[in-house]
């Protein structure tokens, strides 16, 4: 991809959107997408503003409805075995690449191999872990990918097949480690079959431009099984972190959809625009991530001076003024299979100024006071939201004789820098990819590449492990919150607070269904004038 320079995109963008003013139509969508995608393969991204990129433009055996939840997508039927191990998939033959291509069982098979494959480096690759020896051949213990559990029975018949019944799985197979890759294509030209001139798609829409730091778009995909019934002939995603910037181009009519808003403006939004700016919790937590290889945080003294001191009360209602709820614990509230107890520590019960108290004896007993500060760096990517908290919880943590250096970055610096482990203290966020707690828990695994701050204890590896291996719903809930206890009673990560989801959505749009997930592709959208 070649990159032009800010300035030089800013103006095209800027002339780009006069172009859209005379030109608008009811069947092009305007959307705020934030940050810059760092990839659109769908083996090496990891954010949501990618998500809605790549969900758009490949499916695969299972998708989303408008609720989110798992339907058929690829696959026009499916049969699981009795002891729900195996699952076998008959794809549509309806279903076809862009380019003319039938979607074959081999795209599947090669699709999980090569997310499997340890020189993919894919991040979210333990998402499908549930597959027989996905974790071995990810892991490098087993090299020969013929060994995975993914088998094309004909051209048109995928096998699956599980280490252990997963109640989850066909909400995980919505997620983009599942999907396709076009192997007519990709046997051709390698990993440069997601550059422009080469991208071909078997979703609803098809990618035709990427102008960085300006937007991407998408066209409606004729070849698709259910074109007939997708509204939008094409959508804009556009490339904006700064939130009070995409407000007022919302204001003025360029952006159809906000993905996020600054918070200090919901008051305004709700008095001016009534009923556009939607608020509704989902399965998501923000939190700080603290970098345990490094010396100042090896303490847990010291983590959960940090952690305790943090006033998450005010964060929701006053800091951010949408409401969002503290998180002390690690699972969001509603997650599914999740019987039992909330995890509540006894401090989060304590009067506030009772725990900062506290916070600053564990400080001094450390060998830190307001004279002999602790210096830390909290980084975070460029947001106004994430800015607005990161200066309250850096005046929290200097009255317990800590100095904060707050630092920005763009989104896919930030992310880089944290998977790098070039940081102190980072701003994270989570939200789940299916509603299962095992999404959240796995964040906190040993050696999971998203696990940024490396925290590491082997009896809560071993717990999820034998959870995966329980059938028992409520045994495996049990196992899995005993876990959850062991990483937030040792001060793995500092949950902050459970996300809600913030859209602005005109009321030109239909089809836009507030759901847990925040997951709302665009098949499912239409736009009036």
């Amino acid at each position: 991809m070649k990159f032009i320079p800010a300035l030089k995109a800013i103006a095209l963008a800027g002339a780009f959107s006069l172009a859209l003013g005379g030109a608008a139509s009811a069947a092009t969508l305007h959307m705020h997408n934030g940050g810059e995608p760092g990839s659109i393969d769908p083996h090496k991204v990891s954010g949501d503003w990618e998500n809605r990129v790549v969900g758009d433009y490949l499916e695969g055996l299972m998708t989303e409805d408008e609720n989110a939840e798992a339907i058929l997508g690829q696959a026009a039927s499916y049969t699981v075995s009795e002891d729900g191990l195996v699952y076998t998939f008959k794809l549509r033959d309806d279903a076809v690449w862009s380019d003319g291509e039938p979607v074959v069982a081999h795209d599947f098979v090669a699709a999980f191999q090569r997310l499997m494959d340890p020189a993919t480096a894919a991040e979210y690759a333990y998402l499908q872990y549930p597959i027989k020896n996905a974790a071995a051949i990810n892991g490098g213990d087993i090299t020969d990918l013929n060994e995975l559990g993914v088998k094309e029975i004909d051209e048109k018949t995928v096998e699956i097949t599980l280490e252990n019944p997963t109640p989850f799985f066909l909400q995980a197979l919505t997620h983009y480690t599942a999907y396709p890759i076009p192997t007519h294509l990709f046997d051709e030209v390698g990993d440069s079959w997601t550059k422009m001139e080469n991208i071909v798609a078997n979703g609803p829409f098809k990618l035709v431009e990427w102008l960085p730091g300006s937007h991407l778009k998408s066209v409606r995909n004729e070849t698709y099984y259910d074109a007939a019934n997708v509204s939008l002939d094409e959508v804009y995603y556009y490339i904006q972190d700064d939130l009070q910037a995409a407000l007022q181009r919302y204001r003025s009519g360029e952006f159809d959809i906000m993905t996020d808003f600054p918070s200090d403006q919901y008051g305004l939004l709700e008095s001016q625009y009534p009923g556009e700016a939607r608020v509704d919790p989902f399965l998501g937590v923000y939190y700080y991530v603290m970098n345990q290889d490094n010396p100042k945080l090896q303490d847990v003294n010291v983590r959960k001076a940090l952690s305790i001191a943090i006033n998450r009360k005010v964060i929701g209602p006053d800091i951010l003024g949408t409401g969002e709820l503290p998180a002390y614990g690690w699972v969001p509230p509603g997650a599914a299979n999740y019987e039992g107890e909330t995890y509540n520590p006894a401090w989060a019960d304590q009067d506030y100024g009772e725990r900062v108290a506290e916070a600053k004896a564990l400080m001094e007993a450390a060998g830190y006071t307001a004279d002999t500060p602790l210096t830390l760096q909290l980084r975070y990517n460029t947001n106004d939201n994430h800015q607005r908290i990161a200066v309250a919880v850096a005046a929290m943590w200097k009255e317990i004789g800590v100095n904060v250096e707050l630092f920005n970055s763009e989104v896919a610096v930030h992310y880089d820098a944290l998977r790098a482990g070039d940081f102190e203290i980072g701003r994270a966020g989570w939200l789940m990819d299916y509603n299962d707690p095992i999404n959240m828990l796995d964040l906190l695994k040993t050696g999971v590449d998203n696990n940024y701050g490396r925290y590491s204890n082997a009896e809560y590896d071993a717990l999820l492990d034998q959870s995966n291996a329980t059938l028992d719903l409520v045994e495996r809930a049990g196992l899995m919150h005993q876990a959850e206890a062991i990483a937030m009673d040792e001060f793995g990560v500092i949950p902050i607070y459970y996300y809600v989801a913030k859209n602005v959505v005109s009321p030109k749009i239909s089809g836009f269904v507030d759901n847990a997930a925040d997951i709302h592709r665009n098949r499912w959208i239409s736009k009036s004038e």
